[in-house]
């Protein structure tokens, strides 16, 4: 029987050194892992007592074609409750798009990501769980994107973009605050793409996904000898970005040791690598962002003041996307729209209905969970478009969300989502106070939907609007709209 308070993980593996870096990847989260060499293997503890125990099925060395999706059918016909993740070296969208209609649950690339691993196992088997990245399958088709290509139209989200649009063209660094998939890694590409940094590609680390020893050596480099495993040099990833943008994700879980040689590469834009002497000076900008309230870190001594201040220069907070559910009609819309540019994919509306059931729930994983849902269900629809049946589980989570006491989460109320859905193109026209906004805020929210609708083309936004190129670009300037859509 397993140990009390764990989760349980079935590793379909015949290599037992990937067992060993799995179960241990999974003992670190609570995961008690049962490793089988084979399919036979699994399928005989499936059918055991022990089998009871398992909460989510990991299958590695998975190929697409006819034999790979047998083994698929093979395992959910003893299981077909459980969470089934694919684990393969392959990253292309379509044999992701195979994998799910063969009944995989998730899909994993290697080299396996410990953070990864855990976040889709999370994400699978806790229905309730708010807290950690989600890492869906629709990850995988995410592309940069410009500020005249970001959906939102809600107050709020519309100050947030706007003060990055203003940040994006200085120097200076932003902090953004968000909650886990509430697109701040878009909002920090967008931010470089509009700067005078552009040209060169952002380099972004991950600082929840790092070692604690690891945190200097990936962010500064090493020279060779410095420890032990450290065969050769290595450059950082502050060198990595000289002349470009470094973003810092989730730099709230920096250890406070890094936080003060992070400090100090800030104020002095001098780096040293570990086991050197020498000392390099690079030219970074800084976008960091995290899923906390950093402020509150700070009181609470777990990061620096110090180095809160200097990160915080621009501060840039990303409200969840259940504060303004107005816009997950034209997000639904625009994320449809990029899912059918994959290979497989088809371009595919949406009903109503569909929408009613997306604003009914709270979305804990924000942006990110709904781009998840809808491949999900485009990949399995067999029609033209997306109708509440393709959302099963949503509205069974939404409406036991709505039972539980502790769910944080207010769906829009009936008249609120009729409201949203009879507007269609996600246009907020009353302030919170019932008053209608004032005409021009309203033209220019239509001119950044517009613009997002069509890519940034402009002389097709013109022809649609009903207006010239002139005009247009008339207005844009007006509006203050300028590249901030």
């Amino acid at each position: 029987m397993r140990p009390d308070a764990t989760r349980c993980l079935l590793l379909i593996d015949d290599e037992p050194a990937q067992r060993r870096l799995v179960s241990a990847i999974g003992a670190r989260a609570g995961w008690w892992v049962m490793g089988a060499a084979d399919v036979e293997a699994a399928q005989r503890i499936l059918s055991s007592e022990d089998g009871r125990d398992v909460d989510a099925i990991l299958l590695d060395h998975w190929l697409p074609g006819p034999a790979g999706t047998e083994i698929i059918r093979q395992i959910r016909a003893l299981r077909p409750d459980l969470p089934l993740l694919i684990l393969t070296a392959q990253t292309t969208v379509a044999v992701a798009v195979e994998a799910m209609r063969a009944g995989a649950s998730d899909f994993l690339v290697k080299p396996l990501s410990p953070d990864r691993l855990l976040g889709a196992l999370n994400a699978a088997t806790d229905r309730r769980k708010t807290r950690g990245e989600l890492r869906p399958l629709s990850e995988k088709i995410t592309k940069p994107l410009a500020f005249d290509e970001i959906v939102g139209s809600a107050p709020e989200f519309r100050t947030a973009m706007a003060i990055a649009a203003k940040a994006a063209r200085a120097r200076v660094s932003v902090l953004i605050e968000g909650e886990s998939g509430s697109g701040k890694e878009v909002i920090a590409q967008a931010i470089h793409t509009a700067s005078p940094r552009g040209k060169k590609p952002m380099i972004t680390v991950n600082c929840g996904a790092i070692p604690e020893n690891l945190v200097e050596s990936v962010l500064f480099g090493h020279e060779k000898g410095a420890f032990t495993g450290a065969f050769d040099r290595h450059i950082g990833r502050f060198e990595d970005a000289d002349g470009s943008t470094l973003f810092l994700d989730e730099v709230g879980e920096l250890p406070l040791e890094a936080q003060v040689k992070l400090l100090r590469a800030l104020e002095t834009g001098e780096i040293q690598r570990v086991g050197g002497r020498a000392i390099h000076m690079v030219d970074v900008r800084i976008i960091a962002a995290t899923n906390r309230r950093l402020v509150e870190e700070v009181a609470a001594g777990r990061f620096r003041e110090d180095l809160y201040y200097r990160l915080n220069v621009v501060h840039c907070a990303i409200p969840p996307l259940r504060t303004r559910a107005s816009d997950i009609p034209p997000l639904a819309r625009h994320l449809l729209a990029r899912i059918a540019e994959q290979p497989g994919m088809r371009q595919l509306s949406i009903t109503d209905d569909a929408l009613a059931v997306l604003m009914s729930y709270g979305w804990p994983g924000n942006v990110r969970q709904l781009q998840n849902a809808l491949f999900r269900a485009a990949v399995l629809c067999d029609g033209n478009a997306l109708t509440a049946a393709d959302f099963p589980h949503i509205a069974q989570e939404a409406a036991f969300n709505k039972r539980a006491d502790d769910y944080h989460a207010k769906p829009m109320s009936g008249a609120s989502t009729n409201a949203a859905l009879s507007n269609g193109a996600g246009i907020t026209l009353f302030e919170a106070d019932g008053n209608l906004r004032p005409l021009e805020e309203i033209e220019a929210d239509v001119i950044r939907l517009a613009i997002g609708h069509y890519r940034g083309r402009m002389t097709e936004v013109a022809r649609r609007l009903g207006i010239g190129r002139s005009t247009l670009y008339r207005k844009l300037a007006e509006l203050g709209i300028g590249d901030a859509a």
